[in-house]
């Protein structure tokens, strides 16, 4: 059988879409988010890419369940009932299923993403 990888490249200098304000904002301070290498793998569902935010806060309104790392930048992710994270360059997170919460990006973040 023929395997095939899905690959996301160079995420730290990937050209991005151009940004749109976040969903759910909190505050007045909108941040932007933009997407980059969004595939999806036929097989498995999963969608993979990297995704960017300036800083801003807002509500996390996935229902997936989404492994990340954390390319560049900084942030506390306050998952709804639970205590908050802080998530910074060089860390990797597994969001379970329906956790939703909030993000406080403090400094441009980007990351890698997998939703599945």
């Amino acid at each position: 059988m023929n395997q095939v990888l899905t690959v996301v490249r160079n995420a730290p200098a990937s050209p991005l879409s151009t940004p749109i304000p976040a969903r759910l904002p909190i505050g007045e301070l909108i941040a932007q988010a933009a997407t980059a290498q969004t595939q999806t793998d036929q097989a498995s569902g999963a969608s993979i890419g990297i995704w960017e935010s300036s800083p801003g806060v807002f509500r996390r309104y996935l229902k997936n369940r989404e492994f990340s790392h954390i390319v560049s930048g900084w942030c506390t992710f306050t998952p709804d009932g639970g205590e908050p994270v802080e998530l910074r360059a060089g860390d990797a997170v597994l969001f379970p299923e329906n956790c939703e919460g909030v993000w406080d990006i403090r400094e441009t973040l980007r990351k890698t993403y997998v939703l599945f």
